[in-house]
């Protein structure tokens, strides 16, 4: 069984719907699949149109008794959505498990799925969108990682930030294949035009020939329970999806002969390969955030030949244009959802309420506020036309009491 971790700190139904399109287009190629929800925010089932109050057992369930004589088994808390797709599912209470195991267990999901390597082709695993616990078992048990991208600046720098993840992974714990999966292409724009043909040129191989254009009915999808190829079979988003499920097939050819789960990963692929080709990968993505960085400032009279910004520079950048950063003003949040008619901040610094921080339109769908805040830490959320999130543009988040994310900073 191949077990297919999707990661990207960004998170959000991006990573989700190309976790159960992926997975409902390889069941449609004759794969048995099964889809794990590891998200404590439960999209996978909402996805799939399974009811929040029906789902009595999750995940959860299965990661705490592994080790108890009153076991929950993998298979006995699987919902089947098709005959060859089944579904594991994630409640609310999946956050309590990293916060009691915290630093510890990081391999018990290896352990679950094992015993049904057998009865599956393809494990898929919808990641956090933070590295904690969870995140680090699914990259463990995992033998293939996708980690998508937007084909925008600051996803980059979430790539950048997921393939330093991968490098701290325990010695000979890491996934034999690391790909990246531009996520979100409209070829309309020239940004995504060039950061595409960059990620091509720099990464190689390790790109999927593969690209999930930018498609409404993708979203809509979703928001109706059914998956793009039941949705919409005829549309673009099935169509990426469908290339893209036996363009992960195809490596099947080409993969190494694996071992059990419970062996060590073989020697034809030594780990320490795999480790510098994601340090590589790493330093090329800061590099090509530097490059970038005119064609988002918009400056068009910019040299095309520039310096490599260091690490510092680059974070500076970032936290100059989205996030929550300082000014001789006070604190600034900025976020870009040019799709929003408004945006609101909830935090404990106004009592989680929303309406009492409207944050002001700026130009290009950027929005934004400042406040005048004392030393501390503080935990906040956006609320997007009545919808709440973490700010994806802050990399900081916890878990909170309800299995959301709270994004965090600190004023020193």
């Amino acid at each position: 069984m191949r077990i297919v971790a999707i990661a990207n700190q960004k998170g959000g139904c991006g990573k989700t719907t190309i976790a159960i399109n992926l997975s409902s287009m390889l069941a449609r190629e004759g794969r048995r699949v099964l889809l794990v929800d590891l998200d404590p925010q439960a999209h996978c089932g909402v996805g799939m149109a399974i009811p929040d109050e029906q789902v009595e057992f999750g995940i959860g369930d299965c990661l705490r008794s592994v080790d108890s004589s009153n076991r929950v088994e993998l298979s006995s808390v699987a919902w089947q959505i098709t005959p060859n797709l089944d579904l594991v599912p994630s409640r609310r209470d999946l956050a309590r498990f990293e916060l009691e195991h915290a630093g510890e267990a990081e391999t018990v999901l290896n352990r679950i799925l094992a015993s049904v390597a057998a009865k599956y082709d393809y494990a898929v695993l919808d990641c956090p969108p933070h590295i904690g616990l969870l995140t680090r078992n699914a990259l463990i048990a995992a033998t293939d990682v996708i980690i998508p991208v937007d084909t925008g600046y600051f996803s980059l720098h979430g790539l950048n930030r997921q393939l330093q993840t991968l490098e701290e992974l325990p010695n000979g714990s890491a996934p034999r294949s690391i790909r990246v999966l531009a996520n979100q292409y409209d070829v309309r724009t020239k940004l995504a035009r060039e950061i595409l043909a960059e990620l091509r040129e720099r990464f190689g191989p390790l790109v999927f020939d593969s690209v999930i254009n930018f498609n409404t009915k993708l979203k809509e999808s979703v928001s109706f329970g059914q998956p793009i190829s039941e949705f919409a079979p005829t549309s673009m988003g099935a169509r990426d999806f469908q290339k893209l499920a036996r363009e992960v097939i195809e490596a099947e050819s080409t993969a190494s002969v694996e071992a059990p789960l419970s062996e060590a990963r073989p020697e034809a692929v030594p780990t320490e390969a795999i480790l510098q080709r994601a340090e590589e990968m790493a330093a090329e993505a800061e590099r090509l955030l530097a490059t970038t960085t005119p064609l988002v400032e918009n400056m068009a009279n910019a040299k095309d030949e520039q310096e490599p910004a260091t690490a510092t520079q680059i974070e500076k950048k970032i936290e100059k244009i989205y996030g929550v950063h300082r000014t001789s003003e006070g604190i600034e949040f900025r976020c870009h959802k040019p799709e929003a008619s408004c945006v609101e901040i909830a935090g404990d610094f106004n009592d989680w309420t929303p309406a009492h921080t409207p944050m002001q339109r700026a130009g290009n769908g950027d929005f934004h506020t400042t406040l005048q805040l004392s030393t501390g830490c503080y935990r906040y959320r956006l609320v997007i036309d009545d919808q709440w999130s973490h700010d994806t543009a802050n990399p900081v988040a916890e878990v909170n009491e309800f299995g959301e994310y709270n994004s965090v900073f600190n004023i020193d």
